[in-house]
């Protein structure tokens, strides 16, 4: 999964972290996923999937006659963009600069 410029808020990060530990999954249990980690009800994940869907950050598709839901994005790619939008906004993109605050 290459690098992504794909923008995930905070809410639709928690849709991706339950594809990221669990993998590939059929609608009802990832939405199960996302309610183990957060109190949230189907009418939420729901349209938070759908963006993800039209963000191509997630994928369906049929595999042995299921429907399954996969990320699109690598968990380690997400972070890095995290990191660097953090790096960006507070320390003008200098990464070292976040990582010696980090330390401090």
């Amino acid at each position: 999964m290459a690098m992504t410029a794909i923008h995930v808020t905070e809410a639709e990060s928690a849709v991706l972290d339950a594809l990221w530990r669990c993998g590939p999954l059929p609608p009802a249990r990832l939405i199960e996923e996302v309610k183990r980690v957060r109190p949230w009800g189907d009418a939420t994940i729901t349209p938070l999937l759908g963006r993800l869907m039209q963000k191509k950050a997630v994928l369906s598709a049929r595999e042995d006659g299921r429907l399954l839901y996969r990320p699109l994005i690598a968990r380690s790619d997400y972070i890095e963009a995290e990191l660097q939008g953090i790096a960006d906004r507070l320390f003008g993109g200098d990464r070292a600069a976040l990582v010696a605050y980090l330390k401090a």
